[in-house]
């Protein structure tokens, strides 16, 4: 028996028109309601029953706007590559937690092989870079190694999933 949603389909399961309206909220996020309909061939009402019971299920997040970190002052991206000394669960929730409070930290992923972690990391410039991972990141709680690799441009970004 299939639990049905608020939406009116069953949980777990998209159809068609769900996956014309992620694709229409990951282009934009910020399209009302009326024109989201029409794009994916709906009235409003059901069109926003369907965006709630996606939201409630977890399938869609959130809602970001995409800010342009150089015109804030964040003129560098470096990625880490993180080795710990221990992987006991409690070691990794651990660094795990450490990294959620940094908030030059922008994306932080558990890693299969050799190294532990990878993280994206943003900072002003290259001094203030230095100065976050000598006085926050090589001195984490469990770290055994930190390898770096500072950006020299991005080819693609692009969030989201692929929903064709």
């Amino acid at each position: 028996m299939a639990v049905i949603s608020k939406g009116g389909r069953a949980m777990g399961t998209l159809d068609a028109i769900d996956r014309k309206l992620l694709a229409e909220l990951q282009a934009e996020g910020r399209v009302t309601n009326v024109d989201l309909a029409s794009r994916v061939g709906l009235t409003a009402p059901p069109c926003l029953r369907r965006v709630r019971a996606l939201e409630e299920e977890g399938v869609i997040r959130g809602y970001h706007a995409d800010l342009d970190p150089s015109k804030l002052g964040y003129a560098i991206t470096v990625f880490a590559m993180v080795s710990l000394r221990s992987q006991a669960e409690e070691d990794l929730r651990g660094f795990e937690e450490h990294m959620r409070g940094l908030p030059e930290v922008r994306e932080c992923h558990m890693l299969n092989g050799e190294i532990d972690f990878i993280l994206k990391i943003v900072s002003h410039d290259l001094q203030s870079f230095q100065e976050f991972l000598t006085s926050k990141l090589t001195p984490a709680p469990n770290v055994a190694s930190v390898k770096t690799s500072l950006t020299i441009r991005t080819a693609k970004n692009e969030p989201g999933v692929p929903l064709g």
